[in-house]
């Protein structure tokens, strides 16, 4: 495939070694065996917008790949034609090619590129069930997809499935979970902070610290101290 050639000519090793690193593609690691070649994410975007129109089945054979950068180019191609979209059936084919697709968008930036303006714009006015059952699966990067998804929602001022599935993951042991929850969290209390201070005062003495400093970071100090220190 032509695109695949050109991801090749702009590979940079150094940059690769660097975000073999970041990403934790050592052995253990939660992403363990993930190539990377070392392409920036403006690089990475300017190559799915001039290969847009590439079809379904070569953006499949990119999420195939071992290398993440193709997999990323894959998610950005499908981002930016769900975008410009006008019919359902359409829409509604990317979002089924997407959920068919979850074992490899396994990695925080590929999830966060593409959950929340495909599968979240695509739920705001039906049903949502499908996130929760994302967000009790035993995969790290479905349960991420779940909750990020519903970012989609905050944006248009719609919270309560963001608080539902934040109580579904609130125990959630891995750290990029809690990052996500409280992110999310965060970003519905710059909406609205009352609502986020009424879910905090419930749950925040149970919450994992790193969800908990996500979620309050926007707050004043004093406050942040207060919620750190459980004197609220």
């Amino acid at each position: 495939m032509k695109i695949r050639q050109e991801i090749k000519s702009l590979a940079n090793p150094e940059k690769a070694k660097v975000l073999q690193g970041f990403f934790k593609t050592g052995k253990g690691e939660y992403g363990e065996g993930d190539v990377f070649l070392g392409i920036t994410v403006p690089e990475s975007r300017k190559l799915a917008i001039k290969y847009s129109n590439i079809p379904l089945n070569e953006i499949q054979s990119l999420l195939d790949s071992k290398i993440h950068e193709e997999r990323l180019i894959a998610l950005e191609i499908l981002t930016h034609n769900y975008e410009k979209l006008t019919s359902e059936k359409s829409k509604e084919k990317i979002v089924k090619f997407y959920l068919s697709n979850t074992h490899f968008i396994n990695n925080w930036d590929l999830v966060d590129t593409s959950a929340s303006y495909i599968l979240g714009n695509f739920l705001l006015d039906k049903d949502k069930s499908i996130l929760y059952k994302l967000s009790g699966s035993e995969n790290i990067w479905e349960k991420r997809i779940a909750i990020i998804a519903t970012y989609a929602f905050i944006k248009k001022f719609q919270f309560q499935d963001t608080l539902n599935i934040a109580e579904i993951l609130l125990q959630d042991k891995h750290d990029l979970i809690q990052k996500a929850v409280g992110w999310m969290l965060r970003e519905m209390g710059k909406k609205d902070q009352k609502i986020l201070e009424d879910f905090l005062k419930k749950h925040y003495k149970i919450m994992p610290r790193t969800m908990l400093r996500y979620a309050i970071e926007k707050f004043p100090e004093k406050q942040r101290k207060r919620y750190l220190s459980g004197n609220i």
